[in-house]
């Protein structure tokens, strides 16, 4: 059972990763070729206009085969699936940024606490975090019942929106798994999740370099 659960762990693990990394690579792709695309035809037509200044008709031709190949490939939608994208991968970023420590926090007093009041106060943020996060959860779940009742899509792509705010209950809810491990796991050995900025995986930091900083 325990191995089972562990592996169900890790399978979980690399899913919300693949999401993350996967929306997060694709609304990086997307952005750029639009981009290419918006400066490309800014370009050709600015040879278009300077090849019939100059009388090129053969240069003028190539740049208006050339403008009218670029402008077929629409990408009106581009922005649109992009900020979806960057919704849900923000949703599951915060889950993630939970699990593995990343979210900045203000941690002054419980540094100074100690022994089992630093322990009590760690372990009643994390429950409030999870709270905080299951109430989110659960009004977006209504929030995608309503949206899915009243059939509402996107302006551009006619998408349906409640798939959309559908990323609002399931980041939520697994934020909030992710706060009830973390506690769990803190009461049990007494460590969190914690993230040095410096750090790079696969290089091992030299020995004595944090002296020489």
């Amino acid at each position: 059972m325990g191995e089972e659960r562990a592996k169900a762990a890790r399978i979980l693990d690399h899913l919300e990763e693949i999401i993350i990394a996967t929306l997060l690579a694709a609304a990086t792709l997307l952005i750029f070729v639009a981009v290419a695309q918006r400066y490309g035809l800014s370009g050709v037509a600015s040879v278009y206009r300077w090849s019939r200044v100059e009388d090129l008709p053969w240069l003028t031709s190539l740049a208006k085969s050339l403008f009218f190949a670029i402008a077929s490939v629409r990408l009106t939608w581009a922005q649109e699936l992009c900020i979806f994208m960057v919704v849900w991968m923000a949703k599951f970023g915060a889950a993630y940024g939970v699990r593995t420590g990343i979210h900045v926090g203000v941690d002054i007093l419980v540094e100074n606490l100690k022994g089992t009041s630093q322990r009590v106060l760690i372990v009643a943020g994390l429950l409030a975090g999870a709270l905080f996060t299951v109430i989110i959860g659960t009004l977006g779940a209504q929030l995608v019942w309503h949206i899915y009742d009243t059939g509402q899509t996107s302006a551009v792509l006619e998408l349906p929106m409640w798939l959309v705010y559908l990323a609002v209950p399931l980041g939520s809810y697994l934020m909030c798994y992710r706060f009830l491990e973390v506690a769990w796991h803190f009461w049990k050995t007494g460590e969190r999740p914690h993230h040095d900025p410096g750090a790079v995986e696969g290089i091992e930091p030299v020995a004595g370099s944090e002296g020489a900083r």
